[in-house]
């Protein structure tokens, strides 16, 4: 039982958070700077006008969605629910799922991707429809009558097994579909994204996913063929100028350039916006952050200035897992091993450790990516790897949740039931590896396609596991501490430094960078565990360092001599799938400045927020369906977070 001067301080804690979220801040100050890169890579401000309003709300949404339009997702169950359906539930509405279930969100997101894959799109849909435009192409009369054949079989594992061998004999021989059907689905598109796109109260944005399947080169070991390379591209136009072009799949190439130079051709026709967001490298074989281009050439200045115009974003955490950091390459981070992927090609145990396979893991995971930047940044001139985060969830049901008590699956056929902790799906993954996960939180000034756009170009944009706790992260060279305990603490923040996606420059002399942090727990979740500043730098000699640091710790704990910590502890009964907040800290705010600053060297700075252990979604299943004998592997308990956007600091 905590006292009551314990209960009064966290009381005054929440009411301190709740008066932030409501106290508006439209106070114009010129001394705030931001710097990003324009077309030539060369940095520059892009500081708000004199009138400009500063960000003040956190917009919640999904940047990564499937529906019944994409091949896999309709092959692997999702027959009915469509793009339409998915913005429904995304605002709110409720769903019948293909289980026969109700799925509702607690709370409606504020902006949606629909991010259906590129290649064949709307193909499987439209042949169980019979769609006249379809029908109306002879490649579509030629896949109707195979696609009948496959489906006559009376038995139904048989007719299941052969339609997914259908499918994937598409992928195979790079089947093509007649322009105008591309056109036609590709208008029924971005039809309903317009349709449900309402400003100022939720963003439909119109998007879709470049899908190849692997460079097809032999310096991967094994070659890559599956490799996931995959990037989710989207726009900030309506269909007036989304229509003018057809999405580039990977049967146009499976070269990230050509994907560039495609962007480049569509904002030069349309006068619009686009870029693209690399999806959960730890299933890229080393490939999505590689030290070459799709050629094997290793990375030129042009390349690295051209990937970081047209790719601001990286997705750090999603369904297939988390990709922010791995054990093996931060072995002194306790944190690190968190929804590890050890599936598909994923893989990092049981023998599976090929020679060369460690640096393949520094080039999928976020934090030594961000190190090889800055590695790439001495040698070339400009940093290719200086990506904001975010998360998403890459959920093929149509369904945009990542919340642990409500997981609908990765794909319909594994929507709740009693035997899909268990299951294995495709590639001998087991289904509880999956992750309810993640969301992108975006800092705007208002909920438009136009305003969350650019602050996402911009970076000032972060990644949660599916919490929408609040997360403040500045840098400056002048902050105090009282500045942490101010009801106007962004007001501050903008005034004396920079936000989370933008680069801290010109150091005053003799000085160090101080970093303005405030994280507030989601109203409806968990308390805090801490928070934790994750420093890279490249030092003099050439070497590539990180660092940890526990620069917030709730409930009063403090770091020995030695730098550890005492757990948080745990409340998890994972019999009733339930917790209690009376461990933790609703807010955890401070100042803090970089004790190993070195003027020299290049650097990077993010913010980790860790929240107390909550139930996993296995063990609301476990609870739900009564499920027994779930073997010890299985993880029941989790740790959710939040990941900033970096801030770097070049000398």
């Amino acid at each position: 039982m905590k006292s009551m001067r314990a209960i009064l301080k966290q009381s005054a804690k929440v009411v301190c958070a709740a008066l932030v979220r409501f106290c508006l801040i439209s106070v114009c100050l010129s001394s705030y700077f931001v710097f990003g890169e324009d077309s030539q890579g060369s940095l520059r401000s892009y500081s708000p006008d004199m009138d400009t309003a500063y960000p003040t709300h956190v917009y919640w949404g999904d940047t990564h969605l499937h529906t019944n339009l994409s091949v896999d997702a309709n092959i692997s169950g999702n027959k009915m629910l469509g793009p339409d359906e998915a913005y429904r539930f995304a605002k709110g509405e409720a769903v019948t799922a293909h289980n026969g279930m109700k799925a509702r969100l607690h709370r409606p997101l504020d902006f949606l991707v629909v991010a259906d894959h590129a290649f064949i799109l709307g193909v499987m849909a439209s042949l169980r429809e019979a769609d006249p435009a379809l029908l109306a192409t002879e490649t579509g009369k030629l896949l109707y009558t195979q696609f009948q054949k496959v489906q006559a079989d009376p038995d139904k594992a048989k007719r299941g097994a052969a339609t997914s061998e259908f499918a994937n004999n598409l992928y195979r021989e790079k089947t093509s579909v007649e322009k105008p059907y591309q056109q036609s689905i590709w208008q029924r598109v971005t039809a309903y994204a317009d349709r449900h796109n309402e400003p100022e109260k939720f963003t439909a944005f119109i998007g879709y996913e470049w899908s190849p399947v692997g460079y097809q080169i032999t310096h991967s070991d094994p070659p890559s063929i599956i490799g996931n390379l995959h990037r989710v591209v989207f726009f900030k136009d309506s269909a007036e100028k989304t229509n003018q072009i057809v999405p580039c799949s990977f049967k146009d190439s499976s070269n990230p350039e050509d994907l560039w130079q495609a962007m480049q051709d569509y904002q030069d026709k349309t006068g619009g916006e686009v870029f693209a967001i690399p999806h959960n490298g730890n299933t890229s074989r080393g490939e999505v952050f590689a030290p070459f281009d799709a050629e094997g050439r290793p990375l030129s200045e042009a390349y690295a200035k051209t990937r970081s115009r047209w790719e601001p974003l990286y997705e750090v955490t999603q369904i297939k897992g988390d990709s922010e950091a791995h054990p093996i390459l931060s072995p002194t981070d306790e944190f690190a091993d968190y929804e590890t992927w050890n599936s598909w090609f994923g893989r990092t145990y049981k023998g599976v450790k090929t020679e060369g396979w460690i640096d393949r893991k520094k080039s999928e995971y976020a934090r030594s990516a961000l190190k090889l930047g800055l590695e790439q940044q001495h040698q070339l001139g400009s940093n290719l790897f200086k990506f904001g985060m975010i998360g998403s969830t890459d959920s093929h049901t149509s369904l945009a949740t990542a919340d642990e008590n409500n997981y609908w699956g990765k794909m319909s056929d594994f929507e709740p039931n009693s035997n899909r902790v268990l299951k294995r799906i495709w590639f001998d993954v087991a289904n509880w590896e999956m992750a309810a996960s993640g969301y992108t939180a975006i800092w705007a000034q208002n909920n438009t396609r136009e305003v969350l756009f650019a602050a996402m170009k911009r970076k000032e944009v972060y990644a949660t596991t599916g919490p929408r706790i609040e997360v403040r992260f500045f840098a400056g060279w002048d902050y105090v501490a009282e500045d942490a305990l101010r009801l106007d603490l962004a007001m501050i923040g903008y005034n004396k430094g920079v936000p989370m996606g933008a680069d801290l420059t010109h150091p005053p002399k003799g000085q160090s960078p101080h970093f303005l942090i405030r994280a507030v727990k989601d109203p409806d979740g968990a308390n805090l565990d801490r928070l934790q500043v994750i420093k890279g730098w490249r030092s003099n000699d050439g070497k590539l360092h990180e660092k940890i640091y526990n620069v917030a710790l709730s409930d009063g704990r403090q770091e020995d001599s030695n730098g550890k910590v005492p757990p948080v502890g745990s409340t998890v009964d994972t019999k009733s799938a339930s917790y209690t907040n009376s461990i933790g800290d609703p807010e955890l705010a401070i100042v803090w400045e970089d004790p190993d600053f070195n003027k020299d060297e290049l650097a990077f700075y993010y913010l980790r927020v860790l929240e107390i252990p909550t139930p996993r979604w296995t063990a609301y299943d476990a609870k739900f369906f009564s499920i027994k004998n779930i073997p010890d592997d299985v993880p029941m308990v989790t740790q959710e977070r939040a990941y900033s956007s970096p801030i770097w600091f070049t000398p």
